[in-house]
């Protein structure tokens, strides 16, 4: 049957047949693959690492629709630094706001702290202590408008806080709600606060304390990863209003005046009693904490909101503390050509660049993510390296960011030339181009060199042919295309973003249509010639997209 070869069977024919057979059955699944069309998966990414379980287990606590029946939904300041009537949504359970110093996160902290009225009236807070006349500026024709929910059941209602001449009004109107504000007071050095450098002295004594009880002492030993005996807030006998923190750690009692400020801060937070429904105001969370403790914190007030059903509003310029938070929960603000801008579920990315003080090239170009950014990278250098060299890519994370980043755009807000693109999965939205292929950038890039043979990947990777083919392939079989590059890497034993750009880097020798990158080039040359003509602001309005 088998004919005169059958006597020359070696272990290299099994192991080719073997090879053949899995390439095969990779290929059958494959076919299936493509075969399926739109049905595949088309999950996107924000950019970030994955939430942690507590955070995890909030969002979906919150998706569900049970639970926070005392919520906040969204507030609009008007005739107060600089606000106009600008809205801030409250999306999640944990809201951080992010931006640079003085475009207004405070304010919109505080203005949601003058909204309710807290049952305990020592505890009450106004508009007129956030926001008092001085000999400097005098608030009139102010308005803190706000939606909330009271029950389950009952519709949104909307209020409003007012200055509109002399007196702030709606004060005894406001619904009730414990209400908690921790401004940086948390953080300053025990011994520079009024009335304590005279607590410091040798003879004097304890009066009393507050232990923390074992829910306590757990939460502050697991935030700072060290593993304490005791914390208490107590009072001397020469004072008994001011308050000391003391902790002990391995058989060490040491007192505020000996701790580290990070240790205080947290510290003064979790003494805060926090009842069911409370809102909480946390003016930079991160102060003093080092990024695994701003984490870990995240961690702590994420099972805190779960378990109570709480609000908790913060401000923060920690790339740490967004990533731990799902988009809907980061709120970046701007000040822009035409006044604040409030944009909803920014990437860290986005954020840090938005903030950061370094020189920038002379261009931005929002993309979605850091495969995006590479991907568009790659084809404006395969047409004209040099202008790649002018522009910043800064990834924006959702592509509802993206959209109105693109609106921005077309209303000249960009104070210089700024570029939006989406991935090619997503539709066309004003001051918007997309990405080339018609569909998001693994699928276009994997799909489109499965199709030319790969080109010369392997020599870019330096790996033979085979691994290459063999890795991207398998890696194609997953039904999660975000995970098709690692998977891919992993095999070859190298990095993500190495593999990924040496597969976009193929792709535009040997698939990218031309035509459709030159437009993409064409784009980007002329705004910045613009630029160089009539300046900045006109830009947005001349752009082809």
């Amino acid at each position: 049957m088998c004919g005169g070869s059958c006597g020359s069977f070696e272990a290299d024919d099994l192991t080719n047949i073997t090879q053949n057979i899995i390439l095969i059955w990779r290929n059958t699944r494959l076919q299936a693959y493509f075969d399926a069309g739109p049905s595949r998966s088309s999950s996107t990414i924000g950019g970030t690492m994955a939430l942690s379980k507590e955070v995890r287990l909030l969002q979906n606590k919150w998706q569900s629709g049970q639970g926070w029946p005392k919520r906040l939904e969204w507030l609009e300041i008007e005739g107060i630094r600089g606000w106009v009537g600008q809205r801030v949504e409250f999306k999640f359970p944990i809201i951080a706001l992010v931006g640079e110093n003085g475009v207004g996160k405070s304010t919109v902290l505080q203005a949601a702290a003058s909204v309710y009225q807290s049952p305990n009236e020592e505890q009450n807070k106004f508009a007129s202590d956030f926001f008092p006349d001085t000999a400097w500026e005098t608030i009139t024709s102010a308005n803190i408008r706000f939606s909330i929910r009271s029950g389950s059941t009952n519709p949104s209602a909307i209020s409003s806080v007012r200055k509109p001449s002399d007196r702030w009004r709606g004060n005894p109107e406001r619904p009730e709600r414990v209400v908690i504000y921790s401004d940086l007071a948390r953080t300053q050095p025990i011994g520079t606060r009024v009335g304590y450098a005279r607590l410091a002295k040798s003879q004097t004594h304890e009066a009393k304390s507050d232990t923390f009880d074992a829910n306590g002492l757990m939460r502050l030993s697991n935030i700072m990863a060290k593993k304490y005996d005791v914390a208490k807030f107590a009072t001397t006998d020469i004072d008994e209003t001011r308050q000391v923190p003391v902790l002990m750690r391995d058989g060490i009692v040491f007192s505020g005046y000996h701790q580290g400020t990070g240790e205080t801060g947290i510290a003064e937070l979790l003494k805060m009693i926090i009842p069911k429904y409370s809102i909480v105001m946390i003016d930079e969370i991160e102060a003093s904490l080092h990024p695994r403790a701003q984490r870990r914190l995240i961690r702590d007030l994420a099972v805190l909101c779960k378990e109570q059903d709480i609000q908790i509003i913060v401000t923060t310029h920690s790339p740490y503390v967004l990533s731990e938070l799902p988009p809907e929960g980061r709120v970046y603000l701007m000040d822009s050509v035409g006044g604040k801008q409030i944009i909803t579920g920014v990437s860290p990315e986005f954020a840090m660049t938005k903030m950061d003080d370094e020189i920038h090239p002379e261009s931005d170009v929002y993309v979605e993510d850091a495969r995006s950014s590479i991907m568009l990278r790659e084809i404006i250098v395969a047409l004209d390296r040099d202008l790649a060299s002018r522009l910043q890519f800064v990834p924006f994370g959702a592509a509802s960011v993206g959209r109105a980043l693109g609106q921005m755009v077309t209303n000249c807000r960009f104070p210089r030339p700024s570029f939006v693109f989406l991935d090619g999965d997503q539709e066309e939205a004003p001051g918007c181009g997309l990405l080339p292929g018609g569909d998001a950038p693994e699928r276009v890039v994997f799909e489109g060199l499965y199709a030319n043979g790969w080109g010369n990947v392997h020599e870019r990777v330096g790996r033979s042919p085979s691994e290459v083919i063999d890795a991207c392939i398998a890696s194609m079989t997953l039904s999660d295309h975000h995970e098709w590059v690692k998977y891919a890497a992993d095999k070859l034993v190298i990095s993500t973003d190495q593999l990924w750009t040496a597969l976009c880097a193929t792709w535009t020798q040997v698939c990218m249509s031309h035509d459709d990158a030159q437009v993409i080039i064409d784009s980007i040359r002329n705004g910045l010639e613009l630029m160089v003509i009539s300046g900045p602001s006109p830009i947005a309005r001349r752009l082809p997209f």
